[in-house]
């Protein structure tokens, strides 16, 4: 098993700008990391992906691991195919809640041809579609109807289901696992800590989820999600944990003489 390790850019939620995208991603490659990218920024409903946009993040996350995660304004089956080709362009991995596949767990009804549409348009695009952690059943019963599904396993939400153990969603999701949101929380609510954070999730469940992966021997995606802090912080405070404490493999590596001083918001 690989892990290639990126960061999600809520880590620069509250102090990102439309001027700032090429310095987190230089900042972000500084430090050995890829990036997810969110479909917007905050205070601005414009959406990353749309094709005016795409030579700009083409060059800026040059030589970079690029994943992107689907814009959740409920995306019209055009909306879908415009940022599937974004990511294509990228060759970029895409990431997806169920509500934006027309898929409501809560509610327990789905638009399954158009969920179907979306799938078929990411698989004849050659984009590696993964629907991101909710409900358990949701999701597998998600995975059953489209082969071509894999999953992106959310530590944090995996954490906090009153109705599922963190065990249960590894035994169940692993084999299709390609892609990890890499969260913590304190086991009430979804609040995104650095993984580790002290009164946070168990450090056996860390080693279940990498054992677990460890089986199946898929390429993966890590993918560091976090927001309370400043971001070199939170990086930092993260990879401590899961590289130095908990041990898991392929640590990236930064260039001589960054640290995480050196990201200064414009």
């Amino acid at each position: 098993m690989r892990i290639q390790y990126i960061v999600s850019t809520m880590v620069f939620w509250w102090r990102e700008h439309h001027l700032s995208f090429e310095q987190e991603c230089e900042y972000l490659r500084s430090l050995g990391f890829g990036v997810e990218l969110w479909a917007t920024v905050k205070g601005n409903n414009d959406c990353r992906y749309i094709k005016r946009n795409w030579s700009r993040l083409k060059e800026a996350t040059d030589g970079m691991t690029v994943a992107l995660s689907s814009r959740n304004d409920g995306p019209t089956l055009a909306q879908w195919d415009e940022q599937i080709k974004c990511a294509q362009m990228l060759n970029a991995s895409m990431v997806t809640n169920l509500k934006a596949l027309c898929i409501s767990d809560e509610l327990g009804i789905a638009d399954w041809g158009f969920a179907a549409d979306v799938v078929k348009m990411a698989s004849d695009a050659g984009v590696m579609l993964c629907v991101e952690t909710g409900s358990l059943p949701a999701i597998v019963q998600v995975g059953k109807k489209f082969d071509s599904i894999r999953y992106c396993f959310d530590t944090g939400f995996a954490h906090i289901d009153p109705e599922n153990s963190f065990s249960d969603y590894v035994d169940r999701l692993a084999e299709r696992t390609c892609y990890i949101h890499l969260t913590d929380n304190y086991g009430q609510l979804d609040d995104h800590e650095p993984p580790g954070v002290r009164g946070g999730m168990a450090r056996e469940n860390w080693d279940y989820l990498l054992d677990g992966l460890d089986k199946h021997d898929n390429d993966v995606i890590g993918s560091f999600e976090m927001f309370p802090c400043m971001p070199g912080t939170m990086i930092r405070k993260g990879s401590k944990f899961l590289f130095d404490i908990a041990g898991w493999p392929n640590r990236p590596k930064a260039r001589p003489g960054c640290d995480e001083t050196s990201y200064r918001p414009l």
